[in-house]
């Protein structure tokens, strides 16, 4: 599989990245094996653990059971420590009663690990400065806890910030951001400002949330009721997301290639992506996701263009790639 660099953090990353979230909770034990594995075997080498509060309600933790669960299934799929790049995020939840050592030190913890390769960093509290968030974060990489870090959902304003205090005191600048991006989802990451800054700071695109949270396939549009937004094909919110859904399995049927393949297709095509990040419940959607990679590579300039359409906003022209 392909990989790239994460900024100049030493780190290669596969360019599609499995997450967890809200999945092995929701999956015996077999069956998230059973995914790590077969992502193993398509060549992925990054993956993307976080807290969140149980949405089951037979979770023995009302918060952070996902990350035990990720790592009793990392365990029992017999994946090398040191083959894989593992992500976490920094919440600032509790702060400041818990700093950042405190906060991964809870998570490592739970996931049975003695440190994460990435560690993302939330939008900071109110009263938390970057410059001392900044100290926080950079020790957990100085302490062993972590090997490089990011950001999720950082203005363009505080990463340039991050990276002109990087360079003043010599230290880490954030390797990788975490931004949504997807065929309806595009002002965050194509933000000229925000170019220029991740740009300035050597920071890579991870992007995330790129099919909508399934919507993108069409298969809520179908009747399948399985997943994160069932309520798409009846709520007039997800409207636009929903049609273009539409136009994706339309499309896809076309070139005859899987609708999720063809949605992450689209990130995969801005060349400021580093890696994609998607979910799976089954191994059979691994191979499926990764057909998006030679996808990707294969489209000529007119059926990517018309990917590229889906979706956009019509009061712009779509710049990226």
């Amino acid at each position: 599989m392909p990989t790239r660099s994460l900024g100049a953090s030493g780190l290669t990353v596969s360019r599609l990245a499995l997450g967890s979230w809200r999945t092995f909770e929701r999956m015996t034990r077999d069956e998230g094996v059973a995914v790590l594995q077969a992502a193993r075997e398509a060549g992925i080498t990054f993956l993307d653990d976080a807290r969140y509060d149980d949405e089951t309600g037979t979770a023995p933790l009302p918060t952070g059971y996902s990350e035990v669960v990720f790592g009793e299934v990392f365990r029992a799929s017999g994946w090398p420590r040191d083959e894989v790049v593992i992500a976490n995020k920094l919440w600032w939840e509790f702060w400041p009663e818990q700093d950042a050592a405190a906060e991964l030190d809870a998570s490592l913890r739970r996931m049975g690990l003695d440190h994460v390769d990435v560690i993302y960093a939330e939008s900071l509290p109110p009263g938390l400065p970057l410059d001392a968030a900044m100290e926080q974060i950079v020790g957990l990489i100085e302490a062993g806890k972590a090997r490089a870090w990011g950001v999720l959902n950082w203005t363009a304003d505080q990463v340039l910030e991050a990276a002109q205090i990087a360079d003043m005191a010599r230290r880490p600048a954030p390797a990788a951001a975490q931004l949504p991006y997807s065929l309806v989802q595009r002002d965050v990451v194509e933000d000229d400002q925000l170019i220029r800054a991740l740009a300035a700071a050597n920071t890579a695109v991870v992007a995330s949330y790129a099919l909508a949270g399934g919507v993108l396939t069409g298969k809520y549009d179908s009747g399948d009721q399985r997943g994160r937004h069932p309520e798409a094909a009846s709520d007039a919110r997800w409207a636009d997301a929903v049609a273009a859904g539409r136009e994706v399995a339309a499309l896809a049927a076309e070139l005859q290639v899987a609708p999720a393949a063809l949605a992450l297709a689209f990130p995969l095509l801005n060349p400021a992506v580093a890696a994609v990040l998607f979910g799976a419940t089954r191994p059979d959607q691994i191979e499926a996701d990764v057909a998006a990679l030679e996808l990707a590579e294969s489209l000529d300039e007119d059926t990517a263009a018309r990917l590229r359409a889906i979706g956009a906003p019509r009061d712009a022209e779509v710049t990226a790639g």
